[in-house]
């Protein structure tokens, strides 16, 4: 086991730089003076040389990337040209509150989609089969952007039951797990968990289906195995890939949380995000990127070992 993950740890480093390569490729090609959202309009060729050659744009684009590179992995990101503070701290801040958000929203969606699914599963081709397919189908397909708003319509503006935005009373800063608190992400963790609920929803009856399907399932029947312990045997065979399905959507929960973040004003990775493309914060856009990017690798990282692990059918030599 020790060899299988060193190997896998191996086979990550070169993606990992292939990350940042790519990260600092996309944004440093985007259009647009990165200087803009703190330069006055009537600035001097010489204040504007002085800001180059302070964050270093007026170095060519290999030197730029290997100092950026050489200070990420000494854990410096960087200072935000729009805060002047630094992009770690930053950063770090607002992995956090997303964490929160991401893990709450995929609870949720582990949840209601392993039900829907084994529920569909063993009603296979009933209405209730239908149903709960038709939910799965409906929740992958809405625009969560739109549906967030719908709620906040519903929620908070007509029935006024919950929070339209905002992080709580104390605000991140000051979070606590407290009703008052944790009121302010029920909207958008609902909005976010409906995606994973309806990919996880679809795999795990597929999954059931084809377990149910199998001679070994059919021997259990026949030695008079009372219908919970067969129920027992499908959830013991179908939980590595419904686990490696929920680890992969907490990941793209991370980094695919900007317009819900928007929406409902979390201050999160998401809205960072957004941030900092409208002022054109280049170390603040780069830094934000490359650490949830990195996250995403050591989360398919660490999902590959469980499900090795959990799943004896997996060679680990």
């Amino acid at each position: 086991m020790l060899q299988f993950l060193i190997r896998r740890i191996f086979y990550t480093l070169p993606i990992m730089l292939g990350v940042a390569l790519v990260c600092f490729a996309l944004v440093h090609l985007a259009p647009g003076d990165p200087l803009v959202s703190i330069l006055p309009p009537d600035a001097s060729q010489e204040l504007q040389m002085q800001l180059r050659t302070l964050y270093g744009f007026d170095r060519s684009y290999p030197e730029q990337f290997a100092s950026w590179v050489w200070r990420a992995l000494q854990g410096d990101l960087g200072m935000s040209i729009a805060t002047s503070r630094p992009v770690t701290d930053e950063v770090l801040k607002a992995v956090g509150n997303t964490l929160r958000l991401a893990a709450m929203a995929t609870a949720i969606g582990f949840v209601f989609g392993c039900l829907f699914g084994f529920v569909a599963g063993y009603f296979q081709n009933s209405w209730v089969d239908k149903a709960a397919s038709f939910t799965a189908v409906l929740g992958v397909s809405v625009p969560h952007y739109w549906l967030g708003m719908v709620l906040v319509i519903i929620f908070s503006s007509l029935l006024m039951w919950l929070p339209a935005s905002g992080a709580g009373p104390g605000g991140s800063d000051l979070w606590k797990w407290d009703w008052e608190h944790v009121k302010h992400m029920i909207l958008p963790a609902l909005t976010m968990s409906v995606i994973p609920m309806g990919i996880i929803s679809r795999t795990v009856r597929a999954l059931v289906a084809e377990i149910l399907a199998q001679e070994f399932v059919v021997g259990l029947r026949a030695k008079g195995l009372t219908d919970l312990g067969v129920f027992l045997h499908v959830v013991k065979n179908a939980a590595p890939t419904a686990l490696a399905v929920m680890g992969l959507q907490l990941g793209y929960l991370l980094g695919g949380s900007i317009l819900i973040e928007t929406v409902f004003a979390w201050p999160g990775t998401g809205f960072l995000l957004n941030s900092a493309i409208f002022q054109r914060d280049l170390p603040l856009l780069q830094g934000t990127i490359l650490v949830l990017a990195m996250f995403f690798v050591v989360l398919n990282l660490v999902v590959d070992v469980v499900q090795t692990l959990l799943d004896p059918r997996i060679a680990r030599g």
